[in-house]
């Protein structure tokens, strides 16, 4: 089983970071990516609100993990609204994992870059190479 894309909205619903995992993944211009990107945003929201069942340790509920026939979606919210958002093929193992793991490598990579500014497009390579060992290490 393999992962398949990762992307990160920021806490406005805006996209600012996606990369195909394999070369099984689905092309998908980046167009359509800023699009799914907001739509996803708007859906975790909307769940959240939707919920019958309101979480007591966080504020931040949402999707987390949707399953279909074809696909897995895993979601990880972090404290300050990012999202990170990992596909991959049913049967995928450490799904849960992943995402917290990109978190952790975006903390270290990404926000002690001098040059990053919060809330834009991620263009490290650091954090590129970050995410790409967590693929080598559960893929």
């Amino acid at each position: 089983m393999t992962f398949l894309h990762l992307f990160i909205v920021n806490k406005s619903g805006g996209l600012i970071h996606h990369r195909p995992l394999s070369k099984l993944a689905p092309h998908i211009g980046t167009n359509d990516w800023l699009r799914i990107g907001s739509t996803f945003h708007s859906l975790h929201a909307i769940a959240a609100e939707a919920s019958p069942v309101k979480s007591k340790n966080t504020k931040h509920d949402g999707i987390e993990f949707i399953e279909a026939e074809g696909l897995v979606l895993c979601c990880f919210q972090s404290k300050t609204g990012i999202k990170f958002v990992i596909t991959a093929e049913p049967g995928t193992r450490n799904m849960q994992k992943v995402p917290r793991d990109i978190y952790v490598s975006y903390t270290d990579c990404t926000l002690k870059d001098p040059f990053y500014e919060l809330e834009m497009p991620i263009r490290c390579e650091l954090f590129t190479q970050a995410v790409d060992d967590i693929m080598r290490k559960y893929g």
